[in-house]
């Protein structure tokens, strides 16, 4: 014991000369100490990964964000696949439990993804075939889910299969810190100088479009330019790859002050008890967005794939997207 406790002392002692020589107090909070984005896993870069850079489909590796999180269920044969828009991650385990309760045949085989759209459309175009970190696999999926104009285009690009399937309608927020240190009161703020925002990239997230607009309404083109021109290339906007998580991460991490999301986004994070706040947007500002879905052309279970869609419209479904401020779609919005 007398061995053991020398050996934990000089440990100490050697954790607290590390610290004395990088600089940091050794009475620091640890979310103090930043992490350089080069030190972040996977380490090898795909050196110890047996599949060939051509086969590994899409990469989607974000060392900041617990990205497996975004994949649910077994990617081993599966009787349902479910590719969704990631912006609704939170409804989606209660929307899976509730629809194997009505078909319990399904129990336990439900695989589903929830990153941007704009990506699950690389992973199909892919294969289904999707890399994260040094891990490589294949889901081939059944239904697609984006918003509504997204499916219908990809309807007549011959991805999807008709129809596609409205059902809820979302609006944009401003997410803050809890105490909104910016003082951010609306979106004419988010282009002021030293205000560091984080903001969904438009390069695959749809919701992009609709923040544009909303900034353009609220400021015109000037506006639109200064958060996402000016402020990305001075680095007061980041711009995300998991809009859904990496926004209110980087909230609660100080990295940024606000960040515009969907209204849903911020509803969950506040119920979750995250030291999350929201500032809300003006009807005459805001945009509104219809999701919807449709069948994946080629889809390797389409009589499962036409039992979710009818589930996703049906009170049970609706009711779950409701706790979170989503509202049924009644054929039209913005």
């Amino acid at each position: 014991m007398k061995l053991l406790s020398r050996a934990a002392l000089f440990a100490a002692a050697a954790l607290l000369a590390a610290g004395a020589s990088l600089g940091v107090s050794t009475g620091a909070r640890a979310e103090g100490v930043k992490l350089r984005p080069d030190f972040a896993p996977p380490w090898q870069g795909g050196a110890n990964n047996d599949v060939a850079t051509a086969q590994r489909g899409l990469d989607f590796t974000e060392p900041d964000a617990d990205n497996l999180a975004d994949f649910h269920g077994s990617p081993q044969d599966p009787k349902l696949a479910l590719f969704f828009g990631g912006n609704y991650f939170f409804a989606t385990a209660e929307l899976v439990d509730t629809f194997e309760k009505l078909h319990p045949e399904f129990k336990g085989r439900v695989y589903w993804e929830t990153i941007p759209p704009g990506l699950l459309v690389q992973q199909i175009k892919a294969g289904g075939t999707i890399t994260v970190g040094n891990m490589t696999w294949t889901v081939k999926p059944d239904v697609y889910f984006a918003g509504y104009k997204k499916i219908k285009q990809y309807v007549g690009e011959d991805m999807l299969d008709a129809p596609g399937v409205p059902y809820a309608t979302n609006t944009l927020t401003i997410m803050i810190p809890k105490a909104n240190p910016a003082h951010v009161t609306g979106l004419q703020d988010l282009g002021k100088p030293g205000i560091k925002l984080v903001m969904p990239n438009p390069a695959f997230e749809g919701v992009a479009r609709q923040i544009k607009a909303a900034l353009a309404k609220a400021g015109g083109d000037a506006l639109v330019k200064a958060v996402y021109e000016t402020k990305v290339a001075n680095g007061e906007t980041i711009l995300t790859h998991i809009h859904h998580r990496q926004s209110p991460l980087y909230l609660m991490q100080g990295k940024a002050q606000a960040g515009v999301t969907w209204q849903s986004e911020a509803i969950f994070q506040e119920k979750a008890g995250h030291p999350i706040g929201h500032v809300d947007i003006p009807d005459a500002q805001n945009a509104t967005a219809i999701y919807g879905g449709a069948v994946v052309k080629g889809a390797p279970h389409p009589a499962a794939a036409k039992l979710w869609l009818e589930f996703i419209q049906s009170p049970q479904s609706l009711a779950i997207f409701e706790k979170y401020g989503f509202k049924p779609y009644k054929g039209a919005a913005n």
